[in-house]
Protein backbone atom coordinates (compact mmCIF):
# COMPACT_ATOMS: atom_id res chain seq x y z
CA UNK A 1 0.00 0.00 0.00
CA UNK A 2 1.09 3.34 -1.14
CA UNK A 3 1.80 5.67 1.37
CA UNK A 4 -0.43 9.58 1.15
CA UNK A 5 1.75 11.94 -0.25
CA UNK A 6 2.16 14.50 2.14
CA UNK A 7 3.72 18.57 0.66
CA UNK A 8 6.20 19.49 3.04
CA UNK A 9 4.68 22.71 3.69
CA UNK A 10 2.16 21.02 5.83
CA UNK A 11 3.90 20.11 8.52
CA UNK A 12 4.22 22.05 11.29
CA UNK A 13 2.07 24.83 10.40
CA UNK A 14 -0.64 24.15 12.88
CA UNK A 15 -4.59 24.53 11.73
CA UNK A 16 -3.56 25.73 8.08
CA UNK A 17 -1.29 22.45 7.93
CA UNK A 18 -4.03 20.16 8.67
CA UNK A 19 -6.10 21.40 5.57
CA UNK A 20 -3.04 21.06 3.55
CA UNK A 21 -2.67 17.44 4.77
CA UNK A 22 -6.19 16.76 3.89
CA UNK A 23 -5.80 18.26 0.75
CA UNK A 24 -2.59 16.05 0.17
CA UNK A 25 -4.56 12.47 1.95
CA UNK A 26 -7.57 13.55 -1.23
CA UNK A 27 -4.82 13.98 -4.13
CA UNK A 28 -2.93 10.69 -3.30
CA UNK A 29 -5.91 8.72 -3.09
CA UNK A 30 -7.08 9.98 -6.62
CA UNK A 31 -3.43 9.45 -7.80
CA UNK A 32 -2.44 6.22 -9.64
CA UNK A 33 0.26 4.16 -7.83
CA UNK A 34 3.85 5.02 -8.68
CA UNK A 35 2.51 8.47 -10.27
CA UNK A 36 4.93 11.71 -9.45
CA UNK A 37 3.20 14.14 -6.79
CA UNK A 38 2.48 17.60 -8.18
CA UNK A 39 4.69 19.73 -9.84
CA UNK A 40 7.25 17.04 -9.50
CA UNK A 41 7.90 17.01 -13.74
CA UNK A 42 8.66 13.68 -15.65
CA UNK A 43 10.92 10.96 -14.12
CA UNK A 44 14.45 11.69 -14.03
CA UNK A 45 13.88 15.29 -14.36
CA UNK A 46 15.50 17.81 -11.88
CA UNK A 47 13.62 20.45 -9.88
CA UNK A 48 11.03 22.78 -11.79
CA UNK A 49 12.61 26.10 -12.87
CA UNK A 50 11.71 29.21 -11.57
CA UNK A 51 9.76 31.63 -13.15
CA UNK A 52 12.56 33.73 -13.82
CA UNK A 53 15.27 32.17 -15.74
CA UNK A 54 19.07 32.84 -15.27
CA UNK A 55 19.55 36.51 -15.86
CA UNK A 56 21.48 37.47 -18.91
CA UNK A 57 25.09 39.20 -18.87
CA UNK A 58 25.13 42.63 -20.84
CA UNK A 59 27.35 40.64 -23.65
CA UNK A 60 24.84 38.06 -24.01
CA UNK A 61 21.81 40.82 -23.87
CA UNK A 62 23.58 42.32 -26.38
CA UNK A 63 24.78 39.58 -28.21
CA UNK A 64 20.83 38.31 -28.27
CA UNK A 65 19.81 41.17 -29.84
CA UNK A 66 22.32 41.73 -32.72
CA UNK A 67 21.44 38.23 -33.87
CA UNK A 68 18.09 39.42 -34.71
CA UNK A 69 19.06 42.50 -35.92
CA UNK A 70 18.81 42.78 -39.90
CA UNK A 71 21.34 45.65 -40.20
CA UNK A 72 23.95 43.87 -38.04
CA UNK A 73 23.76 40.71 -39.84
CA UNK A 74 23.63 42.28 -43.77
CA UNK A 75 27.18 44.79 -42.07
CA UNK A 76 28.10 41.17 -40.63
CA UNK A 77 28.13 39.16 -43.87
CA UNK A 78 29.48 42.43 -46.15
CA UNK A 79 32.33 42.86 -43.40
CA UNK A 80 33.16 39.07 -43.22
CA UNK A 81 33.08 39.26 -47.37
CA UNK A 82 35.52 41.46 -47.42
CA UNK A 83 37.81 40.04 -44.90
CA UNK A 84 38.32 36.59 -46.77
CA UNK A 85 38.90 38.37 -50.02
CA UNK A 86 41.27 40.69 -48.42
CA UNK A 87 43.03 37.76 -46.92
CA UNK A 88 42.56 35.40 -50.10
CA UNK A 89 41.49 37.78 -53.20
CA UNK A 90 43.05 34.44 -56.01
CA UNK A 91 38.96 32.96 -54.59
CA UNK A 92 37.20 35.41 -56.75
CA UNK A 93 39.97 37.06 -59.21
CA UNK A 94 42.42 34.53 -61.13
CA UNK A 95 44.38 38.28 -62.67
CA UNK A 96 47.31 39.91 -61.71
CA UNK A 97 46.42 43.08 -60.74
CA UNK A 98 50.50 44.65 -61.93
CA UNK A 99 49.35 42.37 -65.42
CA UNK A 100 49.30 45.65 -68.27
CA UNK A 101 47.93 45.83 -71.79
CA UNK A 102 48.15 48.96 -73.42
CA UNK A 103 46.10 47.82 -76.44
CA UNK A 104 42.81 47.61 -74.01
CA UNK A 105 43.49 50.63 -72.20
CA UNK A 106 40.12 52.44 -70.69
CA UNK A 107 37.95 49.82 -72.64
CA UNK A 108 34.66 48.87 -71.01
CA UNK A 109 33.36 45.51 -69.78
CA UNK A 110 34.38 42.91 -72.04
CA UNK A 111 33.55 38.86 -71.21
CA UNK A 112 36.44 37.37 -68.52
CA UNK A 113 36.70 41.44 -67.45
CA UNK A 114 33.39 42.67 -66.25
CA UNK A 115 35.05 46.20 -64.74
CA UNK A 116 36.74 46.79 -67.74
CA UNK A 117 40.20 48.13 -67.70
CA UNK A 118 42.44 51.56 -66.75
CA UNK A 119 44.70 54.10 -68.79
CA UNK A 120 47.68 51.39 -68.85
CA UNK A 121 45.14 48.00 -69.71
CA UNK A 122 45.08 46.58 -66.31
CA UNK A 123 42.02 44.64 -64.86
CA UNK A 124 40.13 46.89 -63.05
CA UNK A 125 37.90 44.22 -61.25
CA UNK A 126 41.10 42.74 -60.09
CA UNK A 127 42.35 45.77 -58.75
CA UNK A 128 39.03 46.60 -57.12
CA UNK A 129 39.54 42.90 -55.30
CA UNK A 130 43.09 43.03 -54.34
CA UNK A 131 42.55 46.80 -53.12
CA UNK A 132 40.52 45.28 -50.32
CA UNK A 133 43.75 44.06 -48.74
CA UNK A 134 45.22 47.76 -48.47
CA UNK A 135 42.16 49.08 -47.14
CA UNK A 136 41.30 46.56 -44.52
CA UNK A 137 44.92 46.21 -43.25
CA UNK A 138 44.89 49.73 -42.52
CA UNK A 139 41.47 50.15 -40.91
CA UNK A 140 42.12 47.41 -38.69
CA UNK A 141 45.60 47.72 -37.36
CA UNK A 142 44.82 51.17 -36.58
CA UNK A 143 41.57 50.66 -34.99
CA UNK A 144 43.48 47.98 -33.22
CA UNK A 145 46.51 50.43 -32.15
CA UNK A 146 44.27 53.39 -31.31
CA UNK A 147 41.86 51.30 -29.04
CA UNK A 148 44.80 49.81 -27.39
CA UNK A 149 46.88 52.99 -26.99
CA UNK A 150 43.56 55.40 -25.87
CA UNK A 151 42.39 53.08 -23.92
CA UNK A 152 45.64 52.10 -22.09
CA UNK A 153 46.32 55.87 -21.01
CA UNK A 154 42.18 57.03 -20.72
CA UNK A 155 41.81 53.85 -18.38
CA UNK A 156 44.69 54.88 -16.31
CA UNK A 157 44.20 58.51 -16.01
CA UNK A 158 40.80 57.64 -15.05
CA UNK A 159 41.41 55.42 -12.19
CA UNK A 160 43.98 57.19 -11.17
CA UNK A 161 43.39 61.00 -11.34
CA UNK A 162 44.96 63.48 -10.19
CA UNK A 163 48.44 64.96 -11.94
CA UNK A 164 48.03 62.17 -14.68
CA UNK A 165 44.16 63.09 -15.42
CA UNK A 166 45.24 66.44 -16.31
CA UNK A 167 48.27 65.82 -18.02
CA UNK A 168 46.40 63.41 -20.23
CA UNK A 169 43.82 65.96 -20.70
CA UNK A 170 45.75 68.45 -22.07
CA UNK A 171 47.86 66.18 -24.10
CA UNK A 172 44.70 65.15 -25.87
CA UNK A 173 43.99 68.89 -26.63
CA UNK A 174 47.28 69.26 -28.53
CA UNK A 175 46.31 66.19 -30.91
CA UNK A 176 42.47 67.08 -31.04
CA UNK A 177 43.97 70.83 -32.47
CA UNK A 178 45.74 69.45 -35.75
CA UNK A 179 43.77 69.20 -38.59
CA UNK A 180 43.30 65.30 -39.78
CA UNK A 181 44.30 65.94 -43.73
CA UNK A 182 46.84 68.65 -42.98
CA UNK A 183 48.84 66.40 -40.36
CA UNK A 184 48.91 63.69 -42.58
CA UNK A 185 49.93 65.56 -45.78
CA UNK A 186 53.07 67.26 -43.36
CA UNK A 187 53.58 63.54 -41.49
CA UNK A 188 53.47 61.49 -44.47
CA UNK A 189 55.53 63.65 -46.27
CA UNK A 190 58.43 63.02 -44.21
CA UNK A 191 57.82 59.86 -42.77
CA UNK A 192 57.27 57.56 -46.31
CA UNK A 193 57.32 53.93 -47.26
CA UNK A 194 56.16 51.62 -49.41
CA UNK A 195 54.04 49.72 -46.98
CA UNK A 196 50.81 50.34 -45.01
CA UNK A 197 52.41 51.08 -41.61
CA UNK A 198 53.46 54.65 -41.87
CA UNK A 199 49.83 55.38 -42.61
CA UNK A 200 48.62 53.44 -40.21
CA UNK A 201 50.92 54.82 -37.64
CA UNK A 202 49.74 58.47 -38.41
CA UNK A 203 45.97 57.74 -37.99
CA UNK A 204 47.14 55.90 -34.55
CA UNK A 205 49.12 59.09 -33.35
CA UNK A 206 46.06 60.79 -34.01
CA UNK A 207 43.32 58.64 -33.53
CA UNK A 208 44.15 57.59 -29.95
CA UNK A 209 42.95 60.83 -27.96
CA UNK A 210 38.96 60.30 -29.00
CA UNK A 211 39.29 56.55 -27.74
CA UNK A 212 41.28 57.95 -24.39
CA UNK A 213 38.33 60.37 -23.77
CA UNK A 214 35.69 57.89 -23.95
CA UNK A 215 37.85 55.17 -21.95
CA UNK A 216 38.66 57.70 -19.13
CA UNK A 217 34.74 58.67 -18.61
CA UNK A 218 34.26 54.93 -18.51
CA UNK A 219 36.25 54.12 -15.97
CA UNK A 220 35.59 57.18 -13.59
CA UNK A 221 31.60 56.41 -14.07
CA UNK A 222 32.94 52.18 -13.23
CA UNK A 223 34.78 52.98 -10.35
CA UNK A 224 32.63 54.87 -8.70
CA UNK A 225 29.84 51.42 -8.63
CA UNK A 226 29.40 49.79 -4.91
CA UNK A 227 30.82 47.04 -5.91
CA UNK A 228 34.58 48.34 -6.84
CA UNK A 229 34.12 49.97 -3.83
CA UNK A 230 33.32 46.43 -2.04
CA UNK A 231 36.11 45.64 -3.55
CA UNK A 232 38.47 48.06 -2.32
CA UNK A 233 37.20 47.77 1.34
CA UNK A 234 37.91 44.06 1.11
CA UNK A 235 41.94 45.02 0.29
CA UNK A 236 41.65 44.09 -3.33
CA UNK A 237 44.69 45.71 -5.22
CA UNK A 238 44.85 48.22 -8.19
CA UNK A 239 45.86 45.85 -10.64
CA UNK A 240 42.92 43.41 -9.41
CA UNK A 241 40.40 46.29 -9.56
CA UNK A 242 41.54 47.06 -13.06
CA UNK A 243 41.55 43.82 -14.67
CA UNK A 244 38.67 42.27 -12.65
CA UNK A 245 35.87 44.59 -11.59
CA UNK A 246 36.61 48.09 -14.17
CA UNK A 247 37.85 47.25 -17.39
CA UNK A 248 34.78 44.50 -18.43
CA UNK A 249 32.78 47.16 -17.29
CA UNK A 250 34.26 49.90 -19.03
CA UNK A 251 34.84 48.57 -22.46
CA UNK A 252 31.49 48.81 -23.88
CA UNK A 253 31.60 52.20 -24.83
CA UNK A 254 35.38 51.78 -26.58
CA UNK A 255 34.27 48.97 -29.03
CA UNK A 256 31.35 51.09 -30.22
CA UNK A 257 33.38 53.93 -30.97
CA UNK A 258 36.13 51.52 -32.36
CA UNK A 259 33.62 49.81 -34.37
CA UNK A 260 32.30 53.19 -36.13
CA UNK A 261 35.99 54.64 -36.80
CA UNK A 262 37.23 51.90 -38.47
CA UNK A 263 35.50 52.75 -41.46
CA UNK A 264 36.15 56.40 -41.07
CA UNK A 265 40.24 55.27 -40.88
CA UNK A 266 39.40 53.31 -44.19
CA UNK A 267 37.63 56.47 -45.83
CA UNK A 268 40.84 58.62 -44.33
CA UNK A 269 43.28 55.82 -45.82
CA UNK A 270 41.78 56.52 -49.26
CA UNK A 271 41.67 60.24 -49.16
CA UNK A 272 45.35 60.10 -48.07
CA UNK A 273 46.31 58.35 -51.34
CA UNK A 274 43.92 59.91 -53.41
CA UNK A 275 45.58 63.26 -52.47
CA UNK A 276 49.31 61.30 -52.98
CA UNK A 277 50.60 61.11 -49.45
CA UNK A 278 49.00 57.81 -47.98
CA UNK A 279 49.90 54.39 -50.06
CA UNK A 280 52.33 54.63 -52.96
CA UNK A 281 52.65 52.89 -56.14
CA UNK A 282 52.69 50.08 -56.62
CA UNK A 283 50.96 48.97 -53.96
CA UNK A 284 47.11 48.73 -55.01
CA UNK A 285 44.85 51.06 -53.15
CA UNK A 286 41.40 51.97 -53.94
CA UNK A 287 42.22 55.17 -53.02
CA UNK A 288 45.16 55.21 -55.46
CA UNK A 289 43.02 53.92 -58.10
CA UNK A 290 40.60 56.37 -57.56
CA UNK A 291 43.21 59.52 -58.16
CA UNK A 292 44.65 58.02 -61.06
CA UNK A 293 40.76 57.58 -62.67
CA UNK A 294 39.71 61.20 -61.74
CA UNK A 295 41.19 63.00 -65.02
CA UNK A 296 39.11 60.47 -67.19
CA UNK A 297 35.75 60.54 -65.38
CA UNK A 298 34.28 61.64 -68.91
CA UNK A 299 35.55 59.54 -71.21
CA UNK A 300 36.24 56.30 -69.07
CA UNK A 301 34.07 56.21 -66.03
CA UNK A 302 33.96 52.76 -65.27
CA UNK A 303 37.51 53.43 -63.96
CA UNK A 304 36.62 55.69 -60.95
CA UNK A 305 32.73 54.32 -60.00
CA UNK A 306 34.05 50.50 -59.40
CA UNK A 307 36.51 51.43 -56.74
CA UNK A 308 34.83 54.34 -55.52
CA UNK A 309 31.65 52.02 -55.11
CA UNK A 310 33.86 49.19 -53.40
CA UNK A 311 35.19 51.93 -51.22
CA UNK A 312 32.03 53.76 -50.16
CA UNK A 313 30.09 49.74 -49.22
CA UNK A 314 32.92 48.94 -47.18
CA UNK A 315 32.74 52.12 -45.12
CA UNK A 316 28.68 52.15 -45.16
CA UNK A 317 29.25 48.30 -44.22
CA UNK A 318 31.56 49.01 -40.84
CA UNK A 319 29.91 52.26 -39.91
CA UNK A 320 26.02 50.35 -39.77
CA UNK A 321 28.21 47.51 -37.62
CA UNK A 322 29.13 49.80 -35.34
CA UNK A 323 25.67 52.10 -34.81
CA UNK A 324 24.07 48.01 -34.65
CA UNK A 325 26.70 47.70 -31.71
CA UNK A 326 26.35 50.87 -30.08
CA UNK A 327 21.92 50.14 -30.13
CA UNK A 328 22.50 46.70 -28.76
CA UNK A 329 25.21 47.62 -25.48
CA UNK A 330 23.95 51.05 -24.57
CA UNK A 331 21.14 50.28 -22.34
CA UNK A 332 19.60 54.10 -22.62
CA UNK A 333 18.43 53.17 -26.13
CA UNK A 334 16.69 49.92 -25.49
Amino acid sequence: MHEPYVPKEAIGHGDGGSAALAIGEAESLERRPGAAPPGAGPPGAGPPAGPLGKPRSLWSDAWHDLRRNPVFVLSALVIVFLVVIAIWPQLIATGNPYRADLAKAQQGSQPGHPFGFDTQGRDVYTRVVYGARASITVGVCATAGAALLGSLLGGLAGFFGSWSDTLLSRLADIFFGIPVLLGGLVFLSVVTGTTVWPVVGFIVLLGWPQISRIARGSVVTAKQNDYVQAARALGAGNGRMLLRHIAPNAVAPVIVVATIALGTYIALEATLSYLGAGLKPPTVSWGIDISAASTYIRSAPHMLLWPAGALSITVLAFIMLGDAVRDALDPKLR
